[in-house]
C-alpha cells in the first residue's frame, strides 16, 4: 500500500512538473501587443461592402452587451459574413473599468479582439457586479486567451489608455456621441431600435 501510495505521489509530481513546463513555453512564446496595433480601428467584413457600420460602446453598458449577446450574432451571421456590411468596433468608456477593458481586449490583438470582445461582453455580469472588477477582469483575460506576460505589459502601457480617451473625445465631437452604443450606417446617424427586426429593415432599405 505504502508502494502505491509513493508510486501514485511520483506520478503526480511528473505531470505537474510536466505541466509547468509546458506553461512555461507557452509563456515565453506570448505575443505582446504594440501601442499601434491595440489602438488600430477593430474591423471585421469586407473593405468593398456596400454598408459601413461603424458602434461606438462602452464594455460597462448594459444595453451595449444585450446588442452584443443577442442582435450583434445576427448581424455578423446575415450580413458581416456574406460581405453586405464593413464592421467597426470603437471604445466609448462610460467608467474606470469600461476603459480598463477596453484596454485589455485591446491587448489581445487584431485577430483575437472580436473573439476576447464577445467574452466580454457574454460575461459582463460576472465582472462588473464583483467587489473588485478589475481582478475579475483580469480572470476574463485568462479565459479569453491573454497570458499572464501579456496581461502584465499591455494593462501597464498607460499610452493605449491615453490613446484610447483621446479617441472617445474626438468621438463625441465628429460624431455626436451622447449614449452607448451608437450606431452609423453609411456614415449617417442610426436612431431606430436596437433590435435586430428594426436594424433589418435599415440595413435592407440601404442595399436596394
Amino acid at each position: 500500500m505504502v508502494k502505491n501510495i509513493m508510486v501514485n505521489t511520483f506520478k503526480y509530481t511528473l505531470i505537474s512538473l510536466i505541466l509547468s513546463f509546458i506553461f512555461l513555453l507557452s509563456n515565453t512564446n506570448a505575443r505582446i501587443v504594440d501601442t499601434i496595433e491595440a489602438l488600430e480601428n477593430k474591423s471585421i467584413g469586407k473593405k468593398e461592402a456596400p454598408i459601413k457600420m461603424i458602434e461606438f460602446a462602452s464594455l460597462t453598458c448594459g444595453h451595449c452587451a444585450k446588442f452584443h449577446n443577442e442582435v450583434f450574432p445576427l448581424i455578423k451571421e446575415n450580413y458581416i459574413d456574406t460581405g453586405k456590411i464593413y464592421f467597426t468596433y470603437n471604445d466609448f468608456p462610460l467608467d474606470k473599468y469600461a476603459l480598463k477593458a477596453s484596454v485589455i481586449a485591446r491587448c489581445s490583438g487584431n485577430q483575437k479582439f472580436f473573439s476576447f470582445l464577445k467574452v466580454l461582453y457574454s460575461k459582463q455580469k460576472d465582472w462588473t457586479r464583483t467587489q473588485d472588477p478589475f481582478k475579475s477582469l483580469l480572470k476574463i483575460a485568462k479565459l479569453g486567451g491573454l497570458k499572464n506576460d501579456e496581461i502584465k505589459v499591455c494593462v501597464g502601457n498607460k499610452s493605449i489608455e491615453d490613446g484610447l480617451l483621446k479617441q472617445r473625445l474626438k468621438s463625441t465631437k465628429t460624431y455626436d456621441i451622447k449614449a452607448t452604443p451608437t450606431i452609423y450606417l453609411n456614415a449617417k446617424k442610426y436612431d431606430g431600435d436596437l433590435t435586430y427586426e428594426a436594424l433589418k429593415l435599415k440595413i435592407e432599405s440601404l442595399l436596394k
